[in-house]
Parts: C-alpha cells; structure tokens; sequence
C-alpha cells in the first residue's frame, strides 16, 4: 500500500496529528502541509476537523486556495468534519470559503455546539461490507442537501454523515481520536490506491 506514496496532511489549525498518526500506524508516509510547495509530489490530502472559519482564514493568508482547488479537484481528498465543511460546496456560514469540490450543502455546527459533542457507533458501507466506525462528532456539520453524483455511505439518524463523489471522501464525524483505523484504511485503498475515477 505504501510503497513510494505520501498523503499530506493539512497543517494550518486542527488535529492533523492525529491523522499523521494514523497513516503512519498503516504503513503509509505523512507530510504536513502549510505552503503551496508542500502538496508537490503528493499522492492525497487530508483536511482535518478543527475550527472550519480559522482554517478557511489561514487557507488565504498563506496562499493556499489557488493550488488546493487544483490539487483537490484531481487528486484523492478527505475532510473529516471541519474538512467537510472546506470541502463543501455550500456552507451555511459566509465566514468560510468553501474549496467547493463536492456537491454537498453543509450546515456549519449543525449537531450542536462543543457541550453536545458525542459518541456513537455507525454502519458504513465499505466497498459493499457493512462495517461498524466509531464516531465522535464534535460540533460537527449536518449535511442539508446533496447532488445526484453524490453516495451516501453511511447515516446518523437518517442523516448522511460520510459521503463520496469521485475522488473526494468526506465525515461530519472524527474517527482519529479512536484507535479505528477502518476508515482510514478505506480511504488509502478505495481512493489513493484504487481505481476510483472521479465524477
């Protein structure tokens, strides 16, 4: 899986540690990302969960937009919760610039604020396997709408959590803060090592 493969991990605010751990915990080299030079030679990218309106800032005082548009609209992405928000291509909060590169419409905070984070084990549906992730979501984002290209792979109450369209995966929920690496390990196999074609 690993072998002369890097994913970058967004770097700007959040828990991208986390999800360096993770790659590194599944055989796969990490890179942290905080300028445009970092994301050459990349094989993917990671936007972690963090406060989406920093990110969103920080994105343009470091000059990122540019060069992450492009390299988001052909190359393997996921944003887990605040990087679901980034992702999005709406946002119900005009302090965030979404990168707009999945057809989804989010409500930023939409399962509560910071005292309503919680818990819960969700069934994904993983390459046609029914598996089972824990999920804290923490001031997580609600998906309000979405487009016809877009799989849901896995719902909350009947609201879609972790979504797919070509070569895009995104989270309302984080699974780094757990010792599961299923999704993880999904991402690098269906996306960045598979065949998965972008839509």
């Amino acid at each position: 899986m690993s072998r002369g493969r890097t994913i970058g991990v967004l770097a700007l605010q959040g828990d991208f540690e986390r999800h360096l751990f993770r790659l590194s915990a599944l055989g796969m080299a990490g890179r942290e990302v905080r300028r445009k030079e970092d994301l050459t030679g990349l094989d993917g990218l990671i936007i972690p969960g963090g406060e989406s309106t920093t990110m969103s800032e920080l994105i343009d005082r470091f000059k990122l937009r540019d060069n992450l548009e492009k390299f988001c609209s052909v190359k393997p992405v996921w944003g887990t919760c605040a990087g679901m928000i980034l992702l999005a291509g709406k946002v119900d909060d005009e302090r965030v610039r979404p990168l707009k590169v999945i057809d989804v419409s989010v409500i930023r905070n939409g399962y509560g604020r910071q005292i309503n984070s919680f818990f819960a084990e969700i069934q994904a549906s993983l390459n046609g396997d029914r598996i089972a992730l824990k999920a804290s979501f923490i001031r997580a984002p609600v998906v309000s709408g979405y487009g016809p290209e877009v799989q849901v792979l896995a719902t909350y109450r009947d609201s879609p959590v972790l979504l797919a369209q070509g070569n895009c995966l995104i989270s309302s929920f984080h699974t780094e803060l757990h010792d599961d690496l299923s999704l993880t390990r999904y991402f690098l196999e269906e996306f960045v090592t598979g065949v998965r074609q972008s839509r």
